[in-house]
């Protein structure tokens, strides 16, 4: 049975958002993978590491991917629906979880790791990173690049041409060769995403909370009416996603 408009608003209110696992969005939207496998890249860093750092883990479920970690292993997560989330999955692998409201400083000592990492970090503070690394220790990030799905936030919220260079990689190269750093690996992509039903962009707008901020069913029923006329009518809605992946080293020379 096909779900009516109102069929479709319902279930995307009433989807769990806690954690950053997006299987609920099966069979309603897509999204294309970028081609390094951050996941994989990650777990084997870990599986050389002695101490580590996942900033910003979400629930914790791409760092729980990884097979083994280091004997030190520390994850950070400012949301409490995510700091629970991640410490039921972590703890039993032996990976501590720590609440941080995500600004400097971070609640660790200086040069505490040999590596840190970040997968979709919503802030980037590099002088809070390069701190707590070690002379030659590595950050490796899977970064959301510029004007991300802005396909989607600007139906909602109109033309953003002051947000469209905001995380752009340059600018983050810049900001991390300042702190210390020394970026030794960028690469980008720009990755396609179909949006099958308004479900989805419900449940999406509830879980990505900073691309329409303060969005509600309610105060957007209008606009979510049109986007469900528009799919109906023309198929899915294709927005696009960009990402990029950022290694880098602290100098071993620098103090």
């Amino acid at each position: 049975m096909n779900e009516t408009f109102d069929d479709l608003l319902d279930a995307g209110s009433r989807a769990d958002v806690s954690g950053w696992d997006f299987a609920w969005l099966e069979g309603r939207a897509t999204e294309e993978r970028p081609p390094w496998g951050y996941a994989r890249l990650l777990a084997d860093r870990l599986g050389t590491a002695t101490a580590s750092l996942d900033v910003q883990t979400g629930g914790g479920e791409v760092l729980a991917e990884a097979p083994v970690f280091p004997p030190t292993a520390v994850a950070t997560e400012s949301w409490p629906p995510n700091v629970a989330h991640a410490t039921r999955l972590l703890h039993p692998r032996g990976v501590v979880v720590v609440a941080d409201p995500d600004e400097p400083p971070l609640p660790f000592g200086d040069a505490a790791f040999d590596l840190v990492t970040s997968r979709h970090p919503a802030t980037i503070w590099w002088d809070e990173i390069a701190r707590v690394l070690r002379p030659g220790g590595t950050y490796l990030a899977q970064h959301v690049g510029p004007a991300s799905a802005f396909e989607l936030v600007e139906f909602f919220l109109g033309p953003q041409p002051g947000a469209r260079r905001g995380r752009h990689p340059d600018d983050e190269v810049a900001a991390a060769e300042a702190a210390g750093l020394e970026v030794v690996d960028l690469r980008t992509a720009r990755l396609r995403i179909e949006i099958d039903d308004v479900a989805a962009v419900v449940y999406l707008l509830r879980k990505v909370i900073w691309w329409v901020p303060g969005f509600t069913v309610e105060a957007y029923r209008d606009r979510l009416r049109d986007l469900h006329d528009l799919i109906a009518a023309g198929g899915p809605f294709v927005a696009h996603s960009t990402r990029h992946l950022i290694e880098a080293r602290r100098d071993p020379t620098r103090p």
